[in-house]
């Protein structure tokens, strides 16, 4: 069952944000209702898409793998250049 709902909220957001609805081909309540439930339901209740389905275990990263270790080093060849 669907409620009318009735927000306060700033002029500029509003358009924006209708925009952007438009852009994504959906209405503004579409948008606000899908923001909203991402926000009350668990992450572990959130159905997981076919295409991270597909995605899972692609990398096989070794046991003691330190990914900080890594990502520094990323960041330390990227930046001191």
């Amino acid at each position: 069952m669907d409620t009318k709902l009735t927000l306060k909220l700033n002029d500029s957001i509003i358009e924006q944000a209708k925009s952007y609805a438009k852009k994504k081909n959906t209405s503004l309540s579409k948008l606000i209702e899908s923001y909203l439930s991402l926000l009350i339901e668990p992450a572990e209740n959130q159905a997981i898409t076919p295409l991270v389905k597909s995605l899972s275990g692609i990398v096989d990263l070794p046991q003691d793998f330190d990914y900080k270790k890594d990502y520094k080093k990323h960041l330390s060849n990227k930046y001191s250049k």
